[in-house]
């Protein structure tokens, strides 16, 4: 029986494209935990409707990182994202424990969701030039995911 459903790609491509799911699975993870700290910290005017829109955006973080574990499982890897492999492999910075501020979180929010969306591309083009249409087009959902919500949270900062 075989241990991958990913048709007609090679062993190299299958093994590059599970470790490139999980580096950005981790990083959507941390970010996920970003969001979560964000949310149960923040203060100041606007404070329920960020609230509220932070648990709507770990939500999609949730779904994104699903959607990369259950594709590295499908190309015959391992799904790694437990909160050791977080700490020990995620390029994301870690978010700061200790602020309340809602500016501050927006800011800090931001400045990581850039950083995703921007990795996230990055594997989409490289799935791409690797021949995985498939796992291309997994990143580039989870792409529009990201930006979008780095827009919805950029939109409740204070005009510089």
């Amino acid at each position: 029986m075989p241990t991958n459903f990913a048709g007609n790609l090679n062993q190299d491509v299958r093994t590059k494209m599970v470790d490139l799911l999980n580096a950005r699975l981790v990083d959507t993870i941390a970010v996920t935990l970003a969001v979560k700290q964000a949310h149960w910290n923040l203060k100041g005017q606007g404070f329920i409707g960020v609230h509220e829109l932070l648990d709507d955006v770990a939500d999609r973080l949730r779904d994104s990182a699903d959607l990369m574990a259950e594709r590295a499982v499908i190309l015959g890897g391992f799904a790694k994202g437990t909160v050791e492999v977080v700490a020990d492999k995620a390029d994301i910075e870690a978010y700061p424990l200790e602020i309340s501020d809602l500016e501050d979180h927006v800011q800090a929010l931001k400045e990581r969701f850039m950083v995703l969306g921007g990795a996230v591309r990055e594997a989409a083009e490289t799935a791409e030039e690797a021949g995985d249409e498939d796992t291309a087009d997994l990143f580039t959902e989870v792409s529009r995911a990201v930006d979008k919500d780095a827009w919805f949270i950029g939109a409740n900062a204070k005009a510089a």
